[in-house]
């Protein structure tokens, strides 16, 4: 007898992330009685005909979706599969399904949505299906332990591909999931009401050493929100990780808060047990913002922290975030120059600038709505967001422009190789001075070298 199939679709993205949220739901499935078929449109040369073909005799359909250009891909394969299989169940899942549920169910190829957490949910969808039942709207379930849930089967990929795809043979791996903080510009309180959850040291290191041993691992990049929750929890896994000898290096999320609370001491630990690289949310240079925001965080840490990075070698990504509603331009100058204080410190350090955009389920949000910002209707609209390019309307042309060019001369100001003093010398010059006008050797480079448009 054929065993039911379930076909999982990752939609195409500029970034090559394994697939986790779908290898967790696969994973969850009975695989004694469940065949699963991950098809990753990034992989795909025609992803619609790989997915169309996987799916028939399927009994359903997942696609996982976040909010932005990936909308477009799981559109157009959503409704290339309702074409060609009418009678086939399509559930979407993932960030965008959970924050706009009704969005979605209003799309005539979406038949259910799962929201929040999906192991739980798409088990009972699968099970109701397998039973013949009709299935459709939203399925949640409240925030689970992950240590209920198995391993995440990484045979249901091909590993080696995304090794090849990123150029490093590096395992993407998830050890937690939510976040207990309360940043009034974030998403996450509305889709896991604060709540964290996640998996105990000892069963983190059983399974990347097993990953190791598979698939001779390099680096492991964990793609936790805030993997440093648990102080005792990071020192049991470093001590596991370090008993075990295990070679690997590893990069990790970090709140400046949690690297004061876990203390020179402890962070030289996670270092040994390979920690190279951290990525640290600062968002704004100002303490006045940083309040506003509730980041419950003070600028003091962030140069504790930094000063932590660079005692112990590691590399950190400190990203900053400008053009919040009714930001000042004192606000907006502080957050330079914070990042070129960092930057001053350790030219290893990299100081990313983004502008905020606003996105539901927040304090931030609901304010900008108050104050006459409209949302993307539907999700064609939403598909053309653009969190990362874009900006909102609070940010002037010339403001935009300012940015921009420091953007461009911080980067070279402090970028180390003997063949770049000159634009390294004139940037520097630049940014000592806040004099960005008349940017010829930004023209002059971009001339050069254009610079890479993101489709």
């Amino acid at each position: 007898m054929t065993r039911p199939r379930v076909v999982l679709y990752n939609p195409r993205a500029v970034f090559y992330t394994m697939p986790l949220s779908l290898m967790a739901i696969a994973s969850a499935l009975d695989r004694d009685k469940i065949d699963v078929v991950i098809v990753d449109g990034r992989l795909e040369t025609d992803p619609i005909a790989a997915v169309v073909e996987a799916t028939e005799g399927a009994l359903c359909l997942g696609v996982t979706v976040l909010t932005g250009a990936p909308i477009h891909d799981a559109l157009a394969v959503s409704r290339a599969v309702t074409i060609a299989r009418p009678s086939l169940p399509i559930v979407w899942g993932g960030w965008h399904p959970s924050l706009f549920v009704n969005e979605c169910l209003d799309e005539a190829s979406v038949d259910i949505v799962v929201s929040g957490q999906g192991e739980d949910s798409f088990r009972t969808i699968v099970d109701r299906l397998i039973a013949g039942e009709t299935v459709s709207g939203c399925v949640s379930a409240p925030l689970k332990d992950l240590n209920a849930f198995p391993a995440h089967d990484y045979s249901l990929i091909p590993v080696q591909r995304y090794f090849a795809l990123k150029g490093a043979r590096q395992i993407d791996y998830i050890s937690s999931q939510g976040c207990r903080f309360r940043c009034a510009f974030c998403a996450d309180p509305a889709v896991f009401n604060r709540g964290w959850t996640g998996l105990a040291p000892e069963r983190i290191a059983d399974e990347l050493e097993f990953l190791d041993r598979r698939y001779d691992v390099d680096d492991v990049a964990f793609q936790d929100e805030t993997f440093f929750t648990h102080t005792q929890r990071v020192n049991a896994l470093a001590e596991e990780l370090l008993r075990r000898n295990l070679t690997f290096t590893w990069t990790a999320t970090l709140r400046a808060d949690q690297a004061c609370r876990l203390g020179d001491d402890l962070f030289a630990k996670t270092v040994r047990s390979g920690l190279r690289r951290v990525m640290v949310g600062v968002e704004s240079g100002s303490q006045e913002m940083l309040d506003r925001l509730q980041k419950d965080m003070k600028l003091e840490q962030v140069r504790a922290t930094a000063g932590m990075c660079t005692r112990h070698s590691v590399g950190a990504i400190f990203n900053f975030i400008v053009g919040f509603p009714g930001e000042s331009e004192s606000s907006m100058q502080a957050t330079l120059d914070f990042a070129k204080e960092l930057r001053r410190s350790n030219p290893d350090f990299e100081t990313p600038i983004f502008y905020y955009r606003p996105y539901p389920g927040n304090p931030m949000a609901e304010l900008s709505a108050k104050n006459g910002y409209v949302f993307p209707r539907g999700l064609e609209q939403w598909a053309n967001f653009d969190y990362v390019g874009g900006r909102g309307p609070w940010i002037s042309p010339a403001q935009w422009e300012k940015v921009e060019r420091f953007k461009f001369y911080a980067r070279h100001a402090w970028k180390p190789g003997a063949w770049r003093w000159p634009l390294r010398t004139a940037s520097r010059l630049r940014c000592d001075h806040d004099w960005y006008d008349l940017p010829v050797e930004k023209l002059i480079v971009d001339f050069v070298r254009p610079p890479q448009q993101v489709s």
